[in-house]
């Protein structure tokens, strides 16, 4: 949150107990942002390319298709590269 830049080779990593459904919001966030989502056996079960961030209140939700149980906040447009 409230960061104006964020290094290409750098992320934010979210590890949550147990696999599930886990909306993630862009508020006080300031850089478009790819979020990465994986199961429990590390496969990428799903990727929001280039979220945006939050110009409304209340903010919107990005909600996966697919439960995960790690998320991985990247740079927008980083995915696209790989």
């Amino acid at each position: 949150m409230y960061r104006t830049e964020l290094d290409e080779d750098k992320g934010m990593l979210f590890i949550f107990d147990t696999v599930g459904i886990y909306p993630f919001w862009m508020k006080n966030t300031l850089i478009p942002l790819d979020i990465v989502r994986l199961n429990e056996t590390y496969e990428v079960v799903y990727i929001q390319h280039d979220t945006t961030p939050c110009e409304a209140d209340p903010c919107a939700s990005y909600n996966p298709v697919a439960p995960s149980k790690y998320v991985l906040e990247l740079n927008g447009g980083v995915t696209e590269k790989i």
